[in-house]
Order: structure tokens, then sequence, then C-alpha cells
């Protein structure tokens, strides 16, 4: 394991220093928040009909969402990319290391360092002044902590899944582009789950992605109810389990047909 989290720590160091463009998707994400912020607000003002969450809820849930977007697992780090489709993931097997754990310890520093760079900043800026409040009871602010962990090792988790799938690829661009669309859609970031119809929101709360964003989110703005914490921290649980059993089982087949340079 210390080599694994030397790796994770070289990583993690390499990751931050890309402070301009931490500060530049601080910047587009504040931007975004508002917009967004504006857009709820007038559906609120301008419908009778009582929804499922307040707009003090859903407002709060934006924001978190803008703070730790970079956590979301839509897309693949360049670097790997370019090492599969140049063909330099052979340096990756001389290691003497499981190509796996060593891809999914890249994966968290991937979605835990630019995070931490940009989260704190719009954090402050969105309790200062955007509306965001604290989370609505101590035992809600614990239960999010948690579910975060388990939504970054869930990220993580697809993050390395996404990168074993290049193994089959020419190019991730098209991957990419596919599953920002699904995580985007399916995980809450843009529209809160409690929000959709009932008849999609059911499919769409037993789809992995709900991990990401609506579980600890809703516990955070406390739409979740005592009873529901253990339900939705085991279902994170029980995906990134399968998830990550998926990816070890694929990336064996992929490197039993992995061809470099034609050899």
């Amino acid at each position: 394991m210390s080599a694994y989290g030397s790796y994770f720590a070289a990583r993690f160091r390499t990751l931050l220093q890309y402070r301009g463009a931490a500060i530049g998707g601080m910047v587009t994400q504040v931007f975004f928040g508002l917009i967004m912020v504006m857009v709820y607000e007038a559906f609120y003002r301008s419908t009778s009909v009582a929804q499922p969450m307040t707009i003090t809820q859903v407002r709060s849930y934006i924001w978190l969402g803008q703070a730790f977007l970079a956590m979301l697992p839509w897309n693949v780090e360049g670097e790997q990319r370019a090492l599969v489709r140049t063909g330099a993931v052979a340096y990756e097997l001389l290691r003497p290391v499981r190509l796996y754990s060593l891809w999914f310890a890249r994966s968290i520093a991937w979605r835990t360092a630019p995070t931490l760079m940009r989260c704190i900043p719009i954090l402050v800026l969105a309790f200062a002044f955007f509306g965001l409040r604290l989370p609505a009871t101590p035992a809600a602010g614990a239960a999010w902590v948690v579910s975060m962990a388990g939504a970054l090792l869930l990220s993580a988790a697809m993050t390395t899944l996404l990168t074993i799938i290049l193994l089959w690829t020419v190019s991730g661009e098209g991957l990419n582009v596919l599953f920002t669309a699904l995580v985007i859609l399916c995980s809450g970031m843009n529209i809160p789950l409690p929000l959709f119809p009932d008849w999609i929101r059911g499919i769409m709360e037993a789809l992995p992605f709900r991990g990401l964003v609506d579980s600890p989110y809703r516990l955070y703005v406390g739409y979740a109810q005592p009873a529901e914490v253990a339900g939705l921290l085991l279902q994170q649980l029980a995906w990134a389990a399968a998830i990550i059993l998926g990816g070890v089982l694929l990336l064996r087949r992929g490197l039993r047909r992995l061809s470099i340079n034609g050899g």
C-alpha cells in the first residue's frame, strides 16, 4: 500500500501546480452557479404547484454542485489518454505493482486535488453572498461528510473504468462526451432528482450516478430523512464495489489482447 500511497501523493502534488486552471474553473463555476440559481428562482416564483424541495434547499444543492464539480467522473485525465494512444502505457505495465490499484490511486488524486483548489473559494463566496446555508442539522452535516467520501470512492471507480475502456478505443473524446451527458443528467447535477417526474425518478435513483451528487447533497440540505441515511450510504458503497470489480475484470481482459505498436 505504501507504493500506491506514494504514487497518490506525488500525483496530488503535481496537480496542485495547476493553479491557473483552478482559478479559471472557479470563475466559470461561480458564473454558471449564479445562472442556475436565477433560473430556479424564476421557476419557483412562476409556479403555484408545491415542489418537493424548497428554493432554499435547491439553492444550497446548486452551490454544492458547483463547488465539487471537479470531483465528478465526467472525463479521463488527458495524460492517461495520451499514454494509451501513443503506446506509452507499456511503461505502466513494467511497474512492479497492480495496474488497477495504480490507476485507481491516480484517479483519486485527479478527483481530489483540483476539487480542493476550487471548492473552498466557491463555498466561501456562496456562504457570504449567494445563499448557501449550513447543513440542516449537525447530524446531516456528519452524514454529508461520510457520503462525500463515498461519492469520491464511486467517482474514482468510474474514472478508472473509463480509463480502462480506452484500451478499446483510438481516442477517448467520444467516451468523454457520452459519459459527461450521463453524469450531468443522471446524478442530479443540473436538475435535483427530487424535481424529476415520478415515472423516471425511481429509475434514476437506482442508477450509480445518484451517489455522486444527489445522495450527499440531499443529506446536506436536510431533504433526506434519518431513516434513509444508511440506505443512501450502502447504495454508494455497493455500486462502488461493483464498478471496481467490473473494472478489475475488464482490465484483465484488456491486457490479454493489448498490442503495443503491433508487438
